[in-house]
């Protein structure tokens, strides 16, 4: 069985993240979605909200699975049994920071191969910084994200 982790943030969860996770649910038998508590980053949600926004997104995918983790990744792909990590490349200039990743992940869990995907060229520019940016100015983000991850930051930034 091939169970694929797809690590991130995910603050918030963005088409681009879905479309990744979409044409995974596709080529492997299980995706698991690794929300990361990631405090240095101040994310705007918290772990349980950003898990229930990825859950929420991908509930019509049956062989979706989400979960938060606060721990080395490299513990927690086999605390889960996965054997693929998978991470998203929008452009060239992610490139070598993902190599560098992946090769340091290879040292930690060699048994756990990564793989890169892109998404649709229609979402290489979202990024999850440059919609909280749009939202907190009380921009338009209905195209870059789920309607639940829009009225989630709406809401965070109400005024």
């Amino acid at each position: 069985m091939n169970r694929v982790l797809y690590p991130g943030t995910f603050d918030p969860i963005t088409r681009g993240h879905t479309d990744l996770v979409e044409r995974a649910a596709r080529i492997f038998d299980e995706v698991i979605i690794a929300v990361a508590a990631n405090p240095k980053k101040q994310p705007l949600f918290s772990l349980q909200e950003r898990v229930e926004l990825a859950q929420g997104v991908t509930e019509h995918l049956a062989n979706v699975k989400v979960y938060g983790f606060n721990n080395l990744l490299a513990h927690f792909v086999k605390e889960v049994d996965a054997n693929i990590l998978m991470r998203g490349l929008r452009a060239v200039s992610d490139f070598e920071y993902e190599f560098q990743l992946a090769n340091m992940n290879r040292k930690l869990a060699p048994d756990v191969e990564s793989i890169f995907l892109t998404p649709s060229e229609k979402y290489s520019f979202i990024s999850s910084t440059l919609v909280r940016e749009i939202a907190a100015l009380d921009g338009d983000i209905t195209e870059f994200v789920h309607p639940m991850v829009s009225q989630a930051l709406q809401q965070r930034f109400k005024k």
